[in-house]
């Protein structure tokens, strides 16, 4: 059967031998190319050339090796058939297909083969139109987006791959070296176990590039009723595919005994610390990148200079200040024994003066913070296994229609962003006494704060810096308990926020005995009135947002 196809390809008895081998060697003597990057292109296409390997080639491809003076056979003049509609159709013909996918081991196919005068293709070296890129630039439209989804493309790739027994299937650039270097060795073929990954490698991308354009008209169209009316709950989510793709590996996971690894994932976009520059340290751990996680989380909701300390997860403490200097001092002020061991979480730009006040700080994990001046981050680097992580992306906020999932066993939970943003005009005042201005201002840089927070949650302000948290408890008044203690004096005129209403009065009425003069929470409890009873009795004020923010 082999011998019957390479005498028809002009092949060497040399050839034969070799695709009989043991070791799964199989010729490479003619090749599809087909490329939107052409990086690398033309010294891999020479390479080819110089292995005695005749390439087919189409449009922007052919043209560009053609000019660097590289042997190119048409695909019009391969096919008999010219490219049409404006290059949509060129590769797809059975001359091309039938040359990819006919199987070597099957003497009924090689013979319809040679019936029909076609010849093998032994290798596609594709990849794929920009469309990723395209949907992510904002100049694009959506007839832009549209013509970079790639039809002939994938087609060549998944055929090439499904029969990875006759076929090496070549998607990037960086594939190309090792691939001269073997074909070079092996007298200009490749091994069955190298045609095995390259398909593997070709299957991946094919399965990404559907999911980008799935998740593509998913976004576009997912939502809306027949009439155009939004859907509610389920049915504002089209059927979605989410891919991760490995980043690396990790020391080790929560606990030294637990093997761990971090995954991007492949449909980005949004600010996300794995695409942070680590600037210094050592490499992060499971645990750190939780945490920065939390932390990357809350500083995407403010927009005054602002800092946070977290542990686990949950702030310690959290401020606005009139520089970010004094912002960090507030915040480490809050709970500055939790400090220890710490995530430095900072929305701007990080000056010296900020810098001396975290050198200063004992034992901090990692610092975050969108850019550093000079002088600050050589002052910061002379800790070694601090980690320093830069973002820019920090600075430009929460985008808007975020959304993001939580995994479970065997499954997912997907939903939209807290990204609600509570102001003024969404409080509702229910007591006898009304929060004055600067109290407003507090209660509203508070919730921000406990929205953050592992439930049950309680903050405690003094204007925009926290003096008491308390969180992750079974009881509100447990939680209550802990911002108390932590606060101290400073609950004296300070302000509370509570991410879930009050279903009794005695979380209320622990902290206006200790002080707290003004409450910002859900409402909605049946035991609102008993509540708001208990607050007019201790002559505090409080409002609600009519909006709850667990944070599980």
């Amino acid at each position: 059967m082999e011998s019957a196809l390479a005498s028809e390809d002009t092949a060497s008895k040399k050839d034969t031998a070799i695709a009989s081998a043991v070791e799964g060697l199989r010729p490479i003597r003619r090749a599809i190319i087909s490329v939107s990057d052409k990086t690398g292109l033309v010294d891999f296409a020479r390479g080819l050339n110089e292995c005695g390997v005749e390439i087919i080639s189409t449009g922007g491809t052919m043209a560009a090796l053609k000019k660097a003076g590289v042997q190119v056979v048409p695909v019009s003049s391969f096919t008999g058939s010219p490219e049409i509609l404006d290059g949509r159709v060129k590769t797809l013909h059975p001359r091309i297909h039938a040359g990819i996918l006919f199987r070597r081991d099957s003497q009924e196919h090689c013979d319809e083969i040679a019936s029909h005068e076609f010849k093998p293709i032994d290798m596609v070296v594709v990849n794929l139109y920009p469309f990723e890129q395209t949907v992510a630039n904002p100049d694009s439209s959506e007839e832009e987006i549209v013509e970079n989804i790639d039809i002939g493309g994938p087609s060549l790739i998944r055929a090439g791959s499904k029969n990875f027994e006759g076929v090496a299937v070549v998607t990037s650039a960086s594939q190309y070296a090792n691939i001269l270097a073997e074909l070079q060795e092996q007298d200009g073929a490749l091994s069955l176990a190298s045609r095995k990954r390259l398909a593997a490698a070709a299957f991946a991308l094919t399965g990404a590039y559907d999911n980008a354009i799935d998740n593509f008209f998913a976004s576009r169209l997912g939502g809306a009723t027949e009439n155009g009316t939004e859907a509610d709950g389920a049915a504002q989510e089209s059927e979605k595919v989410l891919r991760y793709r490995l980043k690396s590996g990790l020391r080790y996971g929560e606990n030294p005994h637990q093997i761990a690894s971090v995954y991007s994932a492949e449909a980005g976009g949004a600010p996300s610390l794995l695409t942070a520059e680590i600037l210094g340290g050592k490499e992060l751990s499971f645990n750190n990148y939780a945490d920065l996680d939390a932390c990357l989380e809350m500083l995407l909701d403010f927009c005054e200079p602002f800092a946070c300390v977290l542990k686990h997860a949950n702030p310690c403490g959290a401020a606005e200040g009139a520089t970010l200097a004094k912002a960090y001092e507030q915040a480490l002020a809050c709970d500055p024994l939790s400090a220890f061991g710490s995530i430095i979480g900072l929305n701007k730009r990080v000056d010296l003066a900020t810098a001396e006040l975290l050198g200063a700080t004992q034992f901090v994990e990692c610092i975050l913070a969108p850019g550093y001046d000079d002088d600050a981050l050589a002052l910061l680097l002379k800790k070694k296994n601090r980690r320093i992580l830069q973002l820019p992306d920090i600075e430009n906020g929460r985008p808007a229609g975020e959304k993001y999932g939580k995994f479970l066993r065997g499954g997912l939970l997907w939903q939209s962003a807290d990204d609600k943003i509570i102001t003024a005009d969404d409080l509702k005042v229910v007591t006898k006494i009304a929060p004055t201005d600067e109290q407003i201002k507090a209660l509203l840089f508070t919730w921000k704060v406990v929205k953050h927070t592992k439930s049950n949650a309680i903050v405690i302000s003094q204007d925009t810096a926290t003096v008491g948290i308390g969180m992750g408890q079974t009881s509100r008044v447990d939680s209550s308990f802990l911002a108390i203690k932590r606060a101290g004096e400073r609950t004296k005129g300070a302000v509370l926020a509570s991410d879930a209403f009050f279903p009794m009065p005695d979380g209320l009425e622990m902290p206006a005995a200790a002080g707290v003069k003004a409450f910002i929470q859900p409402g909605g409890s049946k035991k609102d009135p008993d509540v708001i009873a208990a607050a007019d009795k201790a002559k505090v004020a409080m409002v609600f947002t009519g909006t709850r923010c667990f944070w599980h």
